[in-house]
């Protein structure tokens, strides 16, 4: 077998793992608060800046807006959010919080902690998340600006 195509020397195998243990151990948190993870990081994007274009809240996200759509007509259901037209361009959709949405800010404001005491270790600590970030913030411009190549 060839070094190169070892699942342990794979850094995709590594943040596929990763984000997908991080985002199940979010459930438990999210799901007494009535959000799915996706639904989570919308609501962030929402909290920072409340009427957003779709487009907006996609970009932020790295997501597709065909991606985000369905998500967000499930969220207006929900009573999270109002989906409306823009006053300058009525091609655009704007997305609002409604007052069940700003609510759930509160509600909210402990899960980031309680994820924290969940996925400490030995690694990564308050001391060195800055660096973890910074890592992966390089990583994701690169990807990213490969994407317009």
């Amino acid at each position: 077998m060839l070094p190169q195509l070892s699942l342990d020397n794979q850094l995709c195998f590594r943040l596929y793992t990763a984000s997908r243990l991080i985002t199940q151990a979010y459930h438990p948190f999210l799901s007494e608060i009535g959000l799915t993870y996706p639904q989570y990081l919308v609501m962030m994007v929402l909290w920072e800046r409340d009427a957003q274009p779709v487009n907006d809240i996609a970009k932020r996200l790295y997501l597709e807006t065909n991606t985000v759509t369905p998500l967000l007509k499930r969220m207006e259901a929900e009573g999270f959010v109002t989906r409306g037209r823009s006053d300058t361009d009525a091609r655009q959709v704007i997305i609002s919080l409604t007052e069940k949405g700003h609510a759930l800010e509160r509600q909210a404001a402990t899960v980031p902690v309680c994820l924290g005491s969940a996925v400490s270790c030995q690694s990564i600590t308050p001391e060195t998340l800055p660096n973890l970030f910074a890592t992966l913030d390089d990583l994701i411009a690169t990807l990213t600006s490969g994407e317009s190549k």
